[in-house]
Parts: structure tokens; sequence; C-alpha cells
């Protein structure tokens, strides 16, 4: 970024669906599970175990198949299409970004060390585990971080998120997709994918930002 630019606010971006291709890695977490890398059923499937030709693990096979999301996996996920441009674009534009995913603490050093490996000019990840309650889990983090937008690809994680940030759904693959419903009301504007939203961004009406 240019250090004549004014800092405009942070814009907190989801990971896996936004910046990373969480089904990508997942394919190879089952090859290093099982020894074959899955073909494609269905490339627009939104969850990774139907887009991949793969069966629903019980028991001991599920066990081993979680032991491969590990330090490496969690480190090693490539980028998504156009998510460096969109970022770098975001960035010049005078937005400081922060990586909010819902990952346990133990792997948010892993998700900074990925992030910063391809470049992202993203200055933290937060990390804020799972939680059983209507809330979405980044919703107490975001209200503390305060972000002018705040990006996800899943439509309940924007559940409690304080209304004066600007939250922008990423669509995606629409086959499964829990994008659906009465909440899509409480979005402030959706888009295919993450370059897609800062174009729009940059220059939409400042009355939206």
């Amino acid at each position: 970024m240019n250090i004549q630019t004014k800092v405009k606010g942070t814009i907190a971006l989801d990971a896996d669906g936004v910046l990373l291709d969480y089904h990508a890695s997942y394919a190879l977490a089952w090859q290093k599970a099982f020894g074959a890398l899955p073909s494609i059923k269905d490339p627009l499937a939104y969850w990774p175990i139907d887009r991949w030709d793969v069966q629903k693990l019980i028991g001991y096979k599920l066990e081993q198949f979680r032991l491969c999301f590990d330090e490496e996996f969690w480190s090693t996920i490539p980028p998504l299409p156009g998510a460096l441009e969109a970022c770098i674009l975001l960035k010049e534009a005078g937005y400081d970004l922060v990586c909010v995913s819902a990952l346990k603490e133990t792997y948010r050093l892993s998700r900074l060390q990925n992030i910063r490996d391809h470049g992202f000019p993203i200055d933290d990840v937060i990390a804020t585990e799972h939680s059983d309650t209507s809330i979405s889990p980044k919703a107490k983090a975001l209200s503390d971080l305060k972000p002018v937008a705040f990006v996800d690809d899943y439509l309940p994680y924007f559940r409690g998120v304080p209304t004066r940030i600007h939250m922008a759904l990423i669509t995606r693959e629409p086959n499964g997709t829990p994008n659906i419903g009465e909440e899509l009301s409480n979005i402030s504007s959706s888009h295919y994918d993450l370059l897609e939203f800062a174009k729009w961004w940059i220059h939409c009406p400042p009355d939206i930002k």
C-alpha cells in the first residue's frame, strides 16, 4: 500500500471458501489417509463430501481421516483464484485486512503462516472455535474488532454480528448450499467470490460503506 494512503478501516475476511481452497486440501487429506486421490463427483457442490466421490466415514476410518487435519494441513491450503488479487486491491485502497476464522486456537499460527506464504497482505488471524449457541462463533471477535466489513461464505456465521458492520456473503458453489432462506435478508451484499467483492467495494457509493 502506498504510505500516503489513509487507512479507511479494517475488513475481516473468512479463510476457507473466501481466501483458501479448502476443497482442494480436503481431497489431499483423503489421499493422505487412504492412499487415493478422490475424483470429482459434483464440481458445483458447496460441501467437500458432496464435491468429491467419497463415502461418509464412521468409527476408526473417521478418526484416521481427522488425524490428517493437522498443522501441515492448515499451513498448506492453496489460495482460491483471484483471492490474492482481491486482497492486494483492498490493501492498496487503504484497508487493513484481518482473517477471522472458525478454527481451533491450536492451528491459528499454522493458518497465519499459510496465508503469509501465499503473499496475502493480511495482518493477523483471529481464531474463533465453534460453539453450540445460535450466535456465530465469530460475533464476539467481530464486535471487538469493529471492522467496516466482514466477508464470509457461510450464512450462519453472520448471526449476531453487529449490524453496523457491512456483511458480505460469498455465494460460491450453489449445490447443497446453506446460504438460503430468511436470513439472507440480514446480509448487506452478496458476491460470487472475494475478487468480485473487492472490485465492488472499492467503487461502491460512500454511504454503503
